[in-house]
């Protein structure tokens, strides 16, 4: 996986750190920069955590599934961001709680990077280099989910269903793109 389509999957993931900070935003009055910090640090870590171990789960057992790993790897992808397309298209409101307290931050950033422990386990498959991986990741989920408290407190929920649907989109795509390159259709 280059760096490219590395990078493409980190912004894909952060979508939904970014759709939580947005509504973060919406429920904090008086924004501060220590706000967007504070939301940015918890999600940027947690994305970058989620995936590491997931690699390390994956490593224990890649060599005995890699005939197909470009399966599993599309699979995971799949559901993953048809469930954020899912969300995304659904017409239920997020409640809007502007609690940074380290009990409320902690769930909510366990909550968006579940789907990066699976990208993890994908990483093991793909034999991807873990730490430039979620280095970037972590990286670009801490300033989308930074920049995505001061774009709630100003704009609102207008871009939280547009960042989902593009964060779901984006990764199937890379799914299908892993399952065809492996099926040497690319």
């Amino acid at each position: 996986m280059g760096f490219a389509e590395l990078f493409v999957l980190a912004v894909g993931l952060s979508m939904d750190a970014f759709a939580v900070a947005v509504c973060k935003g919406l429920s904090i009055r008086e924004l501060k920069l220590r706000h967007a910090a504070i939301v940015g640090a918890w999600f940027g870590a947690f994305q970058a955590l989620m995936p590491a171990v997931g690699w390390l789960l994956g490593s224990a057992f890649a060599d005995r599934i890699a005939a197909i790993d470009h399966w599993i790897a599309f699979v995971l992808l799949a559901l993953i961001g048809g469930n954020m397309i899912r969300e995304a298209l659904s017409s239920e409101e997020e409640e809007r709680d502007p609690s940074l307290a380290p009990m409320a931050m902690l769930l909510l950033a366990v909550a968006t990077s579940i789907d990066a422990l699976a990208v993890g386990i994908t990483f093991a498959f793909l034999r991807v280099d873990i730490l430039p991986a979620v280095t970037l990741i972590g990286a670009c989920t801490f300033l989308l989910s930074a920049a995505g408290v001061k774009i709630g407190n100003l704009f609102g929920a207008r871009y939280k269903s547009r960042a989902e649907l593009a964060g779901g989109v984006v990764l199937v795509l890379i799914g299908l793109k892993i399952l065809l390159e492996h099926l040497n259709v690319l």
